[in-house]
């Protein structure tokens, strides 16, 4: 049996996977305050006890990086190593991958009911398959078919902190405010919670729309900004226009950087939208970031072809730590 993992800053879950049962029946499944547990090592071992499952392998996707099967949260103070896990746990083989390609390895086995369409394109089989996925930060990755395995393969990215290059005049104003913040702006500091927050203060700080007393008052309340952003600008009675503003720059800015994304990897398979973010914005993703993601000149007719799909499974990442876990 395999124990699947998906580690973030805020929480973790955890799945008992038998072979036979498959990757959407688990045994067992909890939810855990991450920043409850002094480490993973001392979560995962009360799940086992509780649940009474003994183990042979397991597999965590881990919000953060991971060199030689070591890894670092964000957000926390955990180091994770899969040695360690191993022999503290008994569990036989342990593996330890990035959350980003978690949710990858879990795009071939994603149903209709785990995703909505944007556009439905006209997938190219085996080709490439792009995924990026806006929430804390701003996660990139892609797939390619592995001929021998006959399947695809989850291929790690840095990309989101690659330069952010506006394609407008407000996208100009903004990438010189934050320069002189930051010094380098990377697509994160514009397409992430952290840039939907940055859009907002350069919106306001450049006069491009007023910010309404009711609307100081709760974002002054508001431990997280976003949502009361996100909500102010999808209000179909009274939308606040620089709520609006903010979201459907970030829509821009996304559409942008996928269909970036999409060239460089040649995503004729299809373009993924993870992380948090996307299925909160579902009306603004509709409104505008079709025409975003096109607007590339002489290769516009190439990317109308390209599927689009947001995924809607909050658990995709654990999901993908099955498959990989399993092998699939």
């Amino acid at each position: 049996m395999l124990l699947a993992g998906d580690i973030g800053g805020t929480k973790t879950t955890l799945a008992i996977i038998a072979h036979d049962a498959g990757i959407r029946h688990p045994l067992a499944q909890a939810t855990f305050a991450s920043q409850a547990y002094a480490s993973l090592t001392q979560l995962a071992g009360e799940f086992l006890r509780q649940t009474g499952y003994r183990v042979d392998s397991a597999c965590f996707g881990v919000a953060g990086p991971v060199v030689a099967g070591r890894a670092s949260v964000t957000n926390l103070p955990w180091e994770v190593e899969a040695a360690e896990l191993s022999r503290s746990l008994g569990i036989a083989t342990v593996h330890l991958i990035n959350d980003l390609q978690a949710i990858a390895t879990a795009i071939p086995h994603l149903e209709a009911k785990d995703i909505h369409t944007l556009n439905p394109g006209h997938p190219v089989e085996q080709a490439a398959i792009a995924v990026i996925a806006p929430g804390t930060g701003l996660g990139e990755g892609f797939l390619t078919w592995d001929a021998t395995r006959g399947r695809y393969q989850a291929q790690p990215s840095e990309g989101g902190h690659a330069s952010f290059a506006p394609s407008n005049a407000l996208e100009d104003g903004l990438l010189h405010f934050l320069r002189e913040r930051y010094g380098h702006v990377s697509y994160e500091r514009v397409c992430s919670g952290i840039g939907m927050r940055n859009i907002y203060q350069y919106l306001k700080a450049s006069g491009h729309a007023e910010e309404p007393p009711w609307l100081a008052e709760r974002l002054a309340c508001a431990e997280d900004p976003n949502p009361v952003i996100v909500e102010a600008a999808l209000d179909t009675t009274q939308p606040c226009p620089l709520c609006v503003l903010t979201v459907d720059t970030f829509v821009s800015i996304l559409g942008n950087e996928a269909g970036n994304l999409a060239l460089k990897v040649l995503a004729t398979g299809g373009v993924y939208l993870a992380g948090g973010i996307p299925p909160r914005i579902l009306p603004a993703l509709e409104k505008g970031f079709l025409k975003a993601f096109r607007h590339k000149g002489r290769f516009a007719e190439l990317l109308s072809r390209v599927p689009v799909h947001v995924i809607i499974n909050p658990k995709v990442a654990l999901l993908g730590a099955a498959c990989y876990g399993l092998g699939l």
